[in-house]
C-alpha cells in the first residue's frame, strides 16, 4: 500500500490550495481517505474524511464550509481543496487510509505555507 501526495504548496493569504493522494497497492474504494493536519508545534488535528466509493463526505465543524474533499477512482487519487487561506492553515497535510480497524497507512505528508 502506498498514499503518494503532490509537493510543497506555498499560498497568499485568501487563495486556495489543492493537494493531491494518489493511492496504490489496493482497493481504492474499498476503504475510506482521511485527511489530517499538523501546524508547527501543535497536534494532529482530524480534518475529515471521503468515501471513494460514493464520494461521501465528512468535515470536522471546523473546516466546514471551506474545505472539499473529492476522489477520482479513475486515476485512484483523492484531493483535499482548502480556500479562503489564513497563515493558521499553515501544516503539513497528510492522507491516511481508514479501513474498517482504523488508519493503518499515511502520505508522506504535504507542505502548505501560508503567507503573504
Amino acid at each position: 500500500v502506498q498514499l503518494v501526495q503532490s509537493g510543497a504548496e506555498l499560498r497568499n493569504p485568501g487563495a486556495s490550495v489543492k493537494v493531491s493522494c494518489k493511492a496504490s497497492g489496493y482497493t481504492f474504494t474499498a476503504d475510506y481517505i482521511d485527511w489530517v493536519r499538523q501546524a508547527p508545534g501543535q497536534g494532529l488535528e482530524w480534518m475529515g474524511r471521503i468515501d471513494p466509493e460514493d464520494g461521501g463526505t465528512k468535515y470536522a465543524q471546523k473546516f466546514q464550509g471551506r474545505v472539499t474533499f473529492t476522489a477520482d477512482t479513475s486515476t485512484s487519487t483523492a484531493y483535499v481543496e482548502l480556500s479562503s487561506l489564513r497563515s493558521e492553515d499553515t501544516a503539513v497535510y497528510y492522507c491516511t487510509r481508514n479501513t474498517v480497524w482504523g488508519i493503518d497507512y499515511w502520505g508522506q505528508g504535504t507542505q502548505v505555507t501560508v503567507s503573504s
